[in-house]
């Protein structure tokens, strides 16, 4: 694997971090960059000129992840030459969320199956239902095939997010990525870091991911009450206080996930989720705790190091929430720094601030969860 990374700032222009590229033709180059950044096309125009024979993805973000620097309004690059290994991509649009189980399904059933060992989604971030999305594409990808990624930002604004393959990023776009070979090793992890407090509560009114009531009564009036003279600030306010959501499978076991707000209606009194909320499951309120955030994003690296058998990967995707950078405003490199130590100085580091993350909730499962509040990383290797 050979990769070339740089970023752009409007203070410096382009600069080059590291290139091992040489002569090779990158299949990938990966963009994460401030919504506004990325819809001028100028950009677009420039990486094009670079790299003309590779495919572009360009994602925008609640912030920008380069090696250990986090940035807001820049463009993060990393361009990618596989050397044994192919990947290959496939994209839809969605208008709204109803239609997300179905987009998923869409994409992981145009993804050719054979030698395919993992799959990466990049989706719109505020258009998709992120619970439905993850069922379209678990359910028609192979059990055996784990599926990471997130949904793309808009830092706090929460008014549109873009996504682009080979184009200038457009909203409601979603991109699925295959990664094809017996020589890539591919490792991931997803943790939080989060304390809850307060009783655990019955979801007795939802809708997917609408919530109305807890233990019968309104939830939005509940959740203010918690909230004290932060309630004023809803529905941002809302990204310092999850909920920690404990989903019942199958097999009678259950799963712990972190649902993050995106909206409130006053006079509904309910409240919008990232993800489905289903009635029958308990929930309990979360906040920050900055210590245990930051080993949190530690352990999350230390996790997707295990597909590595004591080596060291040559890339790194960090994908952290939105609410995250919130609550750790100046502290936020504490949790990449915190990357970088666990994983070494040989991995390249990429990524974004998102309204979601998708992954397995451990390294020993391939089928993946919608998580919200956490950091979660897809590591890579060729051997």
């Amino acid at each position: 694997m050979k990769i070339e990374q740089k970023y752009w700032t409007e203070e410096e222009g382009w600069k080059t971090l590291s290139n091992t590229l040489g002569d090779k033709t990158p299949q990938w180059v990966l963009v994460f960059g401030g919504r506004a950044v990325l819809e001028n096309k100028e950009h677009y125009d420039t990486l094009k000129a670079s790299y003309p024979n590779s495919a572009i993805l360009m994602n925008s973000t609640a912030g920008e992840i380069v090696d250990t620097t986090v940035r807001d309004d820049s463009l993060s690059v990393v361009a990618i030459y596989f050397e044994k290994s192919e990947i290959k991509f496939e994209q839809t649009v969605i208008e709204k969320g109803q239609d997300s189980e179905n987009k998923g399904a869409e994409l992981a059933s145009k993804l050719p199956k054979e030698g395919l060992i993992h799959a990466m989604i990049f989706s719109d971030g505020l258009k998709v239902n992120g619970t439905k999305l993850v069922k379209g594409l678990t359910d028609n990808l192979p059990e055996d095939v784990p599926v990471t990624g997130g949904l793309v930002g808009d830092g706090s604004d929460f008014k549109k997010t873009v996504v682009g393959l080979n184009e200038v990023p457009t909203s409601g776009t979603l991109v699925l990525v295959g990664f094809y070979g017996e020589s890539l090793k591919i490792g991931y992890g997803s943790l939080g870091g989060w304390d809850t407090f307060g009783p655990m509560r019955l979801v007795t009114k939802a809708e997917e991911n609408v919530l109305y009531e807890l233990d019968d009564k309104p939830a939005l009036e509940l959740y203010k009450r918690y909230l004290g003279d932060q309630a004023k600030d809803l529905p941002s306010s809302g990204l310092l206080f999850p909920l920690n959501l404990v989903l019942k499978k199958e097999d009678g076991s259950s799963v712990e996930v972190v649902r993050t707000l995106l909206a409130v209606d006053e006079e509904k009194q309910s409240m919008t989720f990232a993800g489905d909320l289903p009635v029958g499951s308990s929930v309990s309120l979360m906040k920050v705790n900055f210590e245990k955030l930051v080993n949190g994003a530690k352990s999350a690296a230390g996790m997707s190091r295990e597909a590595f058998a004591g080596s060291s990967p040559e890339l790194a995707i960090l994908i952290s929430c939105v609410g995250r950078k919130l609550v750790l405003k100046e502290k936020i490199e504490q949790e990449t720094e915190a990357v970088r130590k666990e994983l070494g100085d040989g991995p390249v580091i990429t990524g974004f601030y998102s309204y979601g993350e998708i992954s397995p909730v451990a390294p020993t499962e391939k089928q993946c969860q919608l998580h919200n509040q956490t950091m979660t990383i897809t590591t890579f290797k060729e051997g």
